[in-house]
């Protein structure tokens, strides 16, 4: 069952990419999905029934939400600190404690961090993410924890876990 659903999952990222419906392109796509179903099928997911699960998308798409506000709340943070005569920056490199289990969704929360204005996720060793972070405001860490992992970390494992 994993099979199909990969072989699924690719051929409708393939529509989806490409959105084109013509005959050419369906046959294409099915072959594409097919090659990598049959050279990848055995490194799919292993709990591939977490993929039907509808609530899974729903708080993705909270996540997707809460990450652009972030986003811009953060633009707005470092374009005030280059911006002001003082240049109000304190950068220094935090060692954040991460309670994800799953590597895809310690990917998807260093990712996020990065994108995010202002930090940058240096490496991510076993469950601990070092960040670059533009103004270290706290020493300690549970609390630049809260602010840097805050709010992704929560809904990243509604989505992946």
């Amino acid at each position: 069952m994993k099979h199909i659903t990969l072989f699924l999952s690719m051929f409708l990222l393939w529509l989806l990419l490409t959105f084109n419906l013509h005959i050419n392109n369906v046959i294409i796509g099915l072959a594409a999905a097919l090659i990598v179903t049959l050279l990848f099928g055995h490194r799919f997911l292993e709990d591939w029934q977490k993929f039907y699960n509808p609530l899974r998308y729903l708080w993705g798409l909270v996540y997707l939400i809460i990450f652009v506000w972030e986003c811009i709340k953060a633009n707005f943070d470092v374009a005030y600190r280059v911006l002001s005569p003082k240049m109000p920056i304190k950068p220094g490199i935090v060692k954040v404690k991460c309670s994800l289990k799953s590597d895809i969704a310690k990917a998807f929360l260093a990712n996020s961090i990065t994108m995010t204005p202002g930090t940058i996720t240096v490496d991510v060793i076993n469950d601990h993410l070092y960040v670059h972070w533009i103004f270290v405001s706290s020493k300690d860490p549970a609390v630049y924890t809260k602010k840097i992992v805050g709010r992704f970390e929560k809904l990243l494992k509604k989505v992946f876990e």
